[in-house]
């Protein structure tokens, strides 16, 4: 029997590292051998959540890059936007695999980091190596890579729900109007007026309304077939819940389709993906039904005279969304089962 993977989570205290030390605590074939935060505090991991009380007992480090690289093969990097592109670097050189679930290296075009992140990419050399770690998409690439770029939440949702338009050359005239909505943990675990109980309870509202940071990176998923029109606009709303993202996508399709058979497509381009349910015709997802779990669920129909198709997917968002989607990344790339640890 191989000696289990020794991997570290650094940035264990934010929703998506939690949701990353849940999942790894069970996986039968790795070990948890550093987990870090910016509190310079130490304490156990089961002293941050009681509930891991028998099934792990690690320190809780501040943050130090020697610690975490002498005692790891792998590092899952769950840190805020623009550090992670000051930290992958450091790892990388010493030979260890990164798994990076902030946004540093997912978009491919430098310029639009300091457009939507509001700083310049620090590292030019790494992003063009990062392998954009959507399994639906890349999976060939993974196995092979030394630093992976975890999908967004949002774009994940959206790209499932397109791709089979997209690689078969379905296209569509005018703009595809992608509606989402999520819940609170994807807006990480800060401190903000907006995101308090008050503010959030019994409410509902769109936000950053076709300027979302999420945007390129949709747009480059979506640039992955070779339609001639890859227009779209993407609105995103903050659901008075606390994980989950439901997509309502609506294409007006160039060309009239039989919905059966568009339905046929779907079940056909996911028939072989273990996370990517497609419902029965009629059937469309709910949140409860991939919740905690690195699923998504596609429902999708089609009216003919108004030339339109709706596409709706559901996914966790601290699941496929991020954490599960990067422990499945682990899982190619280690050559595990894909589905090792993972619902």
């Amino acid at each position: 029997m191989s000696a289990p993977l020794k991997v570290a989570v650094v940035g264990a205290t934010g929703y998506t590292g939690e949701e990353l030390i849940r999942i790894l605590a069970a996986h039968p074939k790795v070990r948890l051998t550093y987990v870090s935060s910016k509190d310079d505090r130490k304490q156990t991991i089961q002293e941050i959540y009681p509930y891991l009380r028998g099934s792990l007992d690690l320190v809780c480090h501040p943050f130090k890059p020697e610690d975490a690289a002498a005692e790891c093969d792998l590092i899952f990097l769950s840190l805020p936007h623009t550090v992670s592109m000051k930290t992958a670097p450091f790892f990388l050189s010493r030979g260890k695999k990164v798994i990076d679930i902030s946004a540093d290296y997912r978009l491919k075009e430098p310029a639009q980091y300091l457009e939507f992140y509001g700083t310049a990419h620090e590292d030019a050399g790494n992003l063009k190596q990062a392998v954009y770690g959507l399994p639906e998409l890349n999976r060939e690439a993974i196995p092979g890579a030394k630093l992976i770029a975890n999908p967004g939440c949002y774009p994940t949702g959206a790209a499932l729900g397109l791709l089979p338009l997209v690689k078969n050359g379905i296209e569509w005239t005018g703009t595809c109007v992608i509606d989402a909505k999520s819940g609170v943990t994807g807006a990480g675990r800060k401190a903000s007026v907006n995101l308090i109980f008050s503010e959030v309870n019994e409410n509902f509202k769109a936000y950053k309304v076709l300027t979302h940071q999420h945007q390129p990176e949709i747009s480059q998923s979506l640039k992955s077939g070779k339609l001639k029109n890859t227009a779209f606009a993407f609105v995103p709303h903050l659901l008075p819940i606390d994980r989950g993202i439901l997509s309502t996508i609506y294409v007006p399709l160039a060309q009239k389709k039989d919905g059966k058979k568009l339905h046929e497509l779907y079940s056909d381009f996911y028939g072989r993906e273990p996370f990517v349910q497609v419902l029965p015709a009629g059937r469309f997802p709910e949140l409860k039904m991939v919740h905690k779990t690195n699923q998504c669920h596609i429902g999708l129909t089609y009216r003919d005279d108004l030339g339109t198709a709706v596409i709706v997917t559901a996914i966790d968002n601290l699941g496929k969304g991020a954490a599960g989607q990067a422990v499945q990344n682990m899982n190619i790339l280690s050559g595990f089962s894909e589905k090792e640890g993972l619902v």
